[in-house]
């Protein structure tokens, strides 16, 4: 049975989850970085929230591990590029928290016009400074959200209620989703010139780090309310301290910071300034929404194959995942085959998807081809660390879909072109009860069920040839198993595919090589 640890507090209904799905779990909390990677290699599963950091480090001694589940968005935790190298799944939950976070950028919103945690400070000191806090209505105000996704969008959804006008900047919104919801799509120097609230929204990547600085603020309404739910290290915290020091900045809320746990930054102490210690998720529901979330997603991979929120490969839905698996078994042997018959480097794979596979998600089917392709080339290739790998060598990936077939009611092909201009495609279908076939290889028709070992022979196509092949093949004490033929003319290029008991040496490969009319020959492993 599958084992997983849960290394962070969570809900305690994360493990009566995995344990209902027939999961063993370890619920070790508090781990220090060695006492984890001692104990790591005993589990298929690792459930973390943002105290775990799973390190390259930590993943070297990951022998067993087949996913991470982070009860949460953010996976500033998780050293991704090696995991995926590793061949490691890594899951996020980017749906249960976000009403929670969403609504404490709302907050942070009221907080700031109307100077609350100051004003309440004070209300308990005594004071009674009605006329110190005058503030501000958010009704007509314009908003600007950096990053309109999930979480974004939610919080646009509840400014447009409150009357707010609302300008978005997101370079995957398109302009019929801006609409639906509510919202002006424009540049983020336009945001930046109109807005009277910014609220942030993005993940933090090379292309947002570090989205307001003092360039950004320059270009900014004077008086302009900032909050910063997201991600520590959008905000260059030193230009925004100065901002508000001057006066540019109005206010600013704060939940993230560029060092965390954030026990001094010099943003604290500014009466302009709202902070909290990373609260955005931290609701009841929240919390529990997560960890239900997490369990559920790694045990439905773990037990049955379905990836739902993956961050480094496509997602299987459980729904999905039966129909695709006679597929993936296709995918696996159309990968493997095109790689073993290929000697030269990649340049370019194309993959068509025609007939019913067309309509499938075959974005995992494209991972398990690759990694057949690569795996005779390089060692540890899984259909997580496949895309990663392929991208890094340069290789040119391109998918093709087309719905009508003649021949086939479904059909896969796979065609690899290598650095030395040659090409070379294969072909395959599933027949009845979910059998994978082969049915073309270098455009030569052919029927033919792969076997664990097989011998494939490009040869001219004249008399003689099978009784030559046979013969060698009795000499050298090699059973055959089955035996397809395709050609592409009389007299022509033909294709043999043979099945035979055992691995052919390459001896046997020389030899069979030597017959008169080979012009190739390959021995496969399935």
């Amino acid at each position: 049975m599958p084992k997983v640890l849960i290394s962070d507090s969570m809900s305690p209904l994360a493990k009566e989850i995995f344990e209902s799905r027939g999961i063993i779990v370890d619920e070790i909390t508090g781990l220090k970085p060695a006492e984890l990677k001692t104990i790591i290699g005993k589990y298929d599963g690792l459930a973390i929230r943002s105290s775990t950091k799973v390190t390259a480090d930590i993943l070297s001694a990951a022998t067993n591990l087949k996913v991470i589940g982070r009860a949460g968005i953010g996976v500033d935790n998780v050293d991704i590029p090696a995991a995926t190298a590793k061949g490691v799944i890594v899951m996020n939950t980017p749906f249960g928290n976000s009403i929670t976070t969403a609504e404490h950028a709302i907050a942070m919103i009221f907080a700031l016009a109307r100077d609350l945690p100051t004003a309440s400070a004070s209300t308990h000191a005594g004071k009674w400074e009605k006329n110190r806090f005058m503030g501000v209505e958010v009704t007509g105000k314009t908003l600007g959200v950096i990053g309109c996704g999930n979480i974004g969008s939610i919080v646009a959804d509840r400014a447009v209620g409150l009357k707010m006008k609302v300008v978005a900047f997101d370079p995957f919104l398109s302009p019929e989703r801006a609409r639906d919801i509510g919202v002006e799509k424009v540049e983020l120097s336009e945001l930046f010139a109109r807005a009277d609230f910014i609220t942030l929204h993005t993940p933090l990547t090379e292309a947002t780090k570090n989205i307001i600085d003092a360039k950004a603020i320059a270009q900014m309404k004077d008086g302009v309310r900032i909050i910063n739910c997201a991600r520590g290290g959008l905000v260059v915290e030193e230009d925004l301290k100065a901002a508000l020091d001057s006066g540019k900045v109005a206010g600013a809320g704060m939940d993230v910071f560029l060092e965390e746990p954030a026990k001094t930054n010099i943003l604290f102490g500014l009466e302009n300034v709202v902070a909290t210690p990373h609260l955005g998720a931290s609701t009841n529901e929240a919390q529990v929404n997560v960890a239900l979330q997490v369990a559920d997603q790694m045990a439905d991979y773990l037990m049955s194959g379905a990836v739902t929120n993956a961050l480094n490969m496509p997602s299987v839905s459980a729904e999905d995942a039966p129909k695709l698996r006679p597929y993936m078994k296709l995918a696996e042997q159309l990968g493997s085959f095109a790689g073993q018959i290929t000697d030269s480097a990649f340049k370019k794979v194309q993959i068509e998807y025609c007939g019913q596979v067309s309509e499938l998600n075959h974005k995992p089917l494209t991972a398990i081809i690759l990694q057949g392709l690569l795996s005779p080339l390089l060692e540890g290739v899984n259909m997580v660390s496949a895309p990663a790998v392929a991208k890094e060598r340069n290789i040119e990936l391109s998918e093709v879909t087309c719905e009508m077939l003649e021949e086939f009611q479904t059909l896969v092909r796979v065609t690899v072109t290598t650095t030395d201009g040659q090409s070379r495609s294969v072909a395959g279908t599933i027949f009845a009860q979910s059998k994978p076939r082969l049915v073309e290889i270098r455009g030569i028709s052919i029927d033919a069920e792969l076997g664990p070992n097989m011998l494939m022979i490009i040869n001219e196509d004249k008399p003689g040839f099978i009784g030559a092949l046979g013969s060698l093949l009795g000499e050298q004490k090699i059973n055959i198993a089955t035996f397809h033929l395709g050609r592409e003319k009389p007299g022509g290029d033909a294709v043999a595919l043979v099945e035979v008991d055992q691995q052919v040496s390459q001896a046997v490969i020389d030899k069979v090589k030597a017959l008169p009319q080979v012009v190739r020959a390959v021995s496969l492993s399935f």
